[in-house]
């Protein structure tokens, strides 16, 4: 037995039109990817013709080294003129002396003299002096016997054991714990007994007493300790006028104590007037 497929008319007419539609879509297929490549070609082409105008480049001629060498020339040639047109102004140069100063007003040199002034001192050339301490109370003691020569039998070693013993008895009784002896401290002392003890000395003891009392406020002034007793410095000589001594001595000296301390040239004077107070006969002995 067979089998019949029977096919209606509406059935046939729809496989008709799909078949129909199978072939446009094939052809519109077709066409785009025709088109499709025509852009691409076209896109490539417009890409390989702007790299060989861009690949086109106009190439300056090179110069020769000798039209180089010339440009240069003229280069430096520019220059030099236009440097030459520039106006120059005169530089003064200044020469100073040793007391004057030069100035420039309105393009002239000028020259200026130095007025002296106080700040001078505070700067001057540099001096190096050298003495041992112990040098340096010899100079003062000589320098003693002789301002009070009438004390015939006082020598520069008495003046000398005063200091000492009373810088001893400091450091045993604990009021200090360094000595106060040093060639810086023995100019100070120095620098108060020219102006406080005089030629009118007329005894051992009153020249004592004056000289403790300089030590005290050398002491006070200069030391190292806070405050000092009273006691080791004063003698039964000048306890009554231990206090108006050191006034007059404060009231008198108080502005060479300040510069001695504030001004190098000044404290190089007086230390080398100290050191020439040794007396010649013992400075030959000791040569």
């Amino acid at each position: 037995m067979g089998t019949v497929l029977s096919i209606s008319p509406a059935s046939k007419k729809a496989s008709i039109m799909d078949t129909e539609a199978t072939g446009d879509g094939l052809k519109n297929d077709k066409s785009l990817k025709r088109h499709s490549m025509f852009v691409s070609l076209s896109w490539k082409k417009l890409v390989a013709n702007s790299a060989k105008k861009s690949a086109k480049k106009v190439t300056p001629n090179p110069l020769q080294p000798s039209q180089v060498a010339h440009l240069n020339s003229e280069n430096i040639r520019k220059t030099h003129q236009t440097e030459e047109k520039k106006p120059k102004a005169p530089i003064p140069v200044p020469v100073p002396t040793q007391n004057s100063d030069s100035i420039v007003q309105n393009g002239r040199l000028s020259t200026v003299q130095k007025q002296p002034s106080n700040f001078s001192l505070l700067s001057p050339r540099r001096i190096v002096i050298q003495a041992s301490t112990g040098e340096l109370l010899r100079c003062l003691g000589d320098y003693l016997c002789r301002r009070c020569y009438k004390l015939k039998e006082l020598n520069s070693g008495d003046v000398v054991l005063w200091f000492r013993n009373i810088d001893r008895t400091l450091l045993i009784q604990g009021w200090q714990d360094i000595g106060f002896i040093t060639p810086a401290n023995v100019v100070f002392v120095y620098l108060l007994c020219q102006d406080a003890i005089t030629e009118s000395v007329n005894s051992a003891a009153e020249l004592q007493g004056t000289f403790q009392t300089c030590l005290y406020l050398a002491y006070s002034y200069m030391g190292n300790e806070i405050s000092y007793p009273l006691k080791p410095f004063i003698t039964d000589s000048n306890k009554d006028v231990f206090w108006d001594t050191s006034l007059r001595i404060i009231d008198r000296l108080s502005p060479k104590m300040l510069q001695l301390n504030a001004d190098p040239h000044f404290f190089t004077e007086v230390f080398q007037d100290l050191k020439n107070q040794r007396d010649s006969s013992e400075s030959s002995l000791d040569r």
